[in-house]
């Protein structure tokens, strides 16, 4: 059964249509935009460095989404299929692009180092595809994007996805796009029916017992903060506690974050804690929590938070801890944002706490991942330990 997305745009993304959709992170677009790229490019051969189709997406771990997504329709249609992103090795992909590849996957930081490079060429690329564009102008990638796509060939077909289209986003279409098709299939994440909010009024001194209490509940949660340190101080207590926690944010190298997630899609990690950067168009299944341990600077961060859960239709709840210097900031947010919230005082042992999150009293056993063995790097297990451990890296 098709999602509503690819009901509406598969059809004229085969045609050839430039088309613009709303929609949001979980909700089929990959295979509405990557089906008609691989449908159209299907008999082709691309050549050394010049490749044919074009997906541009924010962050590193969407582009690993994209390709384990799209690879295997590929493999049977004998298309290949090259991921550009930072963080690896820029000249074993200039190698994969030398040796050809008809599909390209790229971060537009990478990519554009590449082009300036003569690693790649644009010149033949007949299917762009901007995924998350309001991520990629949020993150400031609208120059590069600008470059990218005026360097791709004349007339070619363009398919932007974005969950919001205003501002930056609206100028790309305008610029770009030619008499686009537009599918818009999913509400804003603060209007998702399925997603429940809630601000929880706590005692300054009780976040972190409050945070640890929702860390230990019996299912997976992402906790956001604002900065590096933040996450990796968070993480840290929430081991000493007896909570599997790990840290993701720009400090990380690719192969930790990607160990990282693989953690916790697995069940190893428990508590997620990322900050927005680390974090935008990560996708992980079944996660019915998101927790704000610090409130987001606006509403779109807010909403982005918020989309990590409630996705393809399931249910999801997005909690925000707020102390009493942060009530009326946050108030304001919400109300920016569109989104109403019930609001709750709690205490780390109150039952209200366990209602909404799920919380539980943490064991006080201090827990360690196991660090990664070489004969199998992504398979660490939480281990606990009856004195206080060191967390290795």
């Amino acid at each position: 059964m098709p999602s509503a997305i690819q009901a509406r745009s598969i059809a004229d993304a085969v045609a050839g249509c430039d088309l613009l959709g709303r929609a949001r992170t979980g909700s089929g677009k990959t295979l509405a935009f990557g089906l008609p790229m691989l449908t159209r490019l299907a008999g082709r051969r691309a050549g050394a460095r010049r490749p044919l189709g074009l997906v541009l997406v924010p962050t590193r771990e969407l582009a690993a989404q994209v390709s384990a997504a799209l690879t295997p329709y590929a493999r049977a249609l004998n298309l290949r299929i090259v991921t550009v992103v930072g963080g690896l090795s820029l000249v074993r992909q200039s190698e994969q692009l030398r040796s050809g590849a008809e599909i390209v996957i790229a971060t537009p930081g990478r990519l554009n180092d590449l082009v300036d490079r003569g690693d790649c060429r644009l010149d033949q690329v007949e299917i762009t595809v901007l995924d998350e564009a309001d991520q990629m102008a949020d993150m400031g990638f609208l120059p590069q994007v600008t470059s990218l796509l005026t360097a791709t060939a004349q007339g070619g077909q363009r398919m932007l996805f974005s969950a919001t289209l205003d501002g930056d986003v609206d100028r790309l279409v305008r610029r770009f796009l030619n008499n686009p098709a537009r599918h818009a299939v999913d509400p804003p994440a603060g209007a998702v029916t399925t997603m429940e909010h809630h601000l929880l009024h706590i005692d300054a001194a009780d976040k972190d017992a409050t945070t640890a209490h929702i860390g230990a509940r019996d299912g997976r949660v992402i906790m956001f903060v604002r900065t590096k340190d933040r996450a990796d101080r968070v993480a840290r207590g929430l081991l000493a506690r007896g909570v599997t926690a790990a840290a993701l944010h720009g400090g990380k190298s690719q192969p930790q974050r990607t160990r990282i997630l693989d953690q916790f899609k697995s069940g190893a990690v428990n508590a997620l804690i990322a900050t927005d950067l680390a974090a935008r168009g990560i996708h992980i299944d079944d996660l019915d929590l998101v927790v704000n341990y610090d409130p987001p600077n606006d509403a779109k961060d807010y909403l982005h938070r918020g989309g990590r859960t409630a996705r393809a239709g399931r249910t999801g709840t997005v909690v925000t801890l707020v102390a009493d210097h942060e009530r009326r900031d946050t108030s304001r947010l919400l109300a920016a944002a569109g989104v109403k919230a019930r609001t709750t005082s709690v205490a780390p042992h109150d039952q209200e706490l366990s209602r909404i999150t799920g919380a539980r009293t943490p064991s006080g056993i201090p827990a360690v991942l196991a660090a990664p063995r070489s004969s199998a790097p992504d398979a660490a297990q939480p281990v606990r330990r009856s004195r206080r451990s060191r967390r290795t890296r």
